[in-house]
């Protein structure tokens, strides 16, 4: 059963992904017909129209990726919580993050056209839905079942979801600055007629305008940090009462207060003065990659790496 899983998740987020890519490559070769009047470049509107998308997400899209979320759903459970007992490592924490990533992505699509962000987004899920088949686990038996510790893995597994979008955005955003900047500075007002760039161009241009990108950003980043808030909260309760003793130091714990930390620096200067553009984005993606340290990263390196199986 788990192998029929794997593989209509994998078939289905390939499936999707590879069907945007096509769409988006003949968007990128077949000429316009009729003339559009010429958009002015600028920091505060998106690079593309409707007429530059790619596909759009239409309903049977958005049935098939439901499908494929609640696959890999259903095969999270199943591979994590095998009879009374629970398996994890870093290859499940992966799956799990971009699972929920794929599922706020899901919800996201119904108010605003982000198919850049699909774009990117499914792949990752492809490759991470099947890395538990690679890398195993492990057994986690003395407080698997007990209510905090469920608590604390739902909370640090949403929160980790919606970072990853986050840093996604970000790194979208990014390639958008780039691209107006290089417009900008070669002094080009793009015309629809003109489809110099090719597929990159395009995909990029499939992205909403950047402001709507920043408060979309900002509203993940502001919902995470609660959920890693409460994650470290959580995760303090846990350990004085399932371990009976306070919550060490160790490379995990630094790591995922750094991320706070780094996350609570940012959304403070935002408030305070509106911190914006490259060296915001570049800090979300520092935050993000301090997050996956904290656990991922560290599992990676025991269980992988090192050969040493700590839970």
């Amino acid at each position: 059963m788990d192998i029929v899983l794997y593989a209509l998740t994998v078939l289905l987020y390939g499936g999707l992904c590879a069907a945007d890519w096509r769409a988006l490559r003949r968007a990128g070769t077949a000429p316009l017909l009729g003339s559009v009047p010429p958009v002015p470049v600028t920091l505060g509107a998106g690079l593309g129209g409707d007429a530059l998308r790619a596909r759009t997400f239409g309903p049977l899209s958005r049935a098939l990726l439901f499908v494929a979320l609640a696959a890999h759903g259903v095969l999270l459970h199943m591979t994590i919580f095998p009879a009374n007992e629970m398996v994890f490592g870093f290859a499940f924490a992966l799956s799990a993050m971009f699972w929920l990533g794929a599922g706020i992505y899901w919800i996201e699509s119904f108010f605003f056209a982000l198919d850049g962000l699909r774009l990117l987004l499914l792949p990752l899920a492809a490759v991470a839905s099947i890395l538990p088949l690679v890398f195993g686990g492990v057994r986690v038996l003395p407080y698997a079942a007990a209510p905090m510790f469920k608590l604390h893995f739902v909370i640090a597994n949403v929160a980790y979801g919606l970072f990853a979008i986050a840093a996604l955005h970000a790194v979208l955003m990014l390639a958008v600055e780039r691209r107006l900047h290089a417009l900008k500075g070669a002094g080009f007002q793009r015309n629809a007629s003109n489809r110099g760039g090719g597929w990159l161009s395009n995909w990029i241009e499939t992205l909403p305008p950047l402001l709507t990108m920043e408060k979309l950003l900002f509203r993940l980043i502001g919902a995470g940090f609660v959920l890693l808030t409460a994650t470290l909260v959580s995760g303090i309760m846990f350990s004085e009462q399932l371990i009976d003793r306070p919550l060490s130091l160790d490379h995990k714990t630094v790591f995922a207060i750094l991320s706070w930390l780094m996350f609570g620096a940012l959304l403070t200067a935002r408030k305070i003065s509106g911190w914006r553009g490259r060296a915001a984005l570049r800090w979300v993606i520092a935050s993000f990659i301090a997050l996956l340290l904290a656990y991922v990263g560290s599992r990676f390196v025991f269980e992988v790496l090192l050969h040493r199986p700590v839970v």
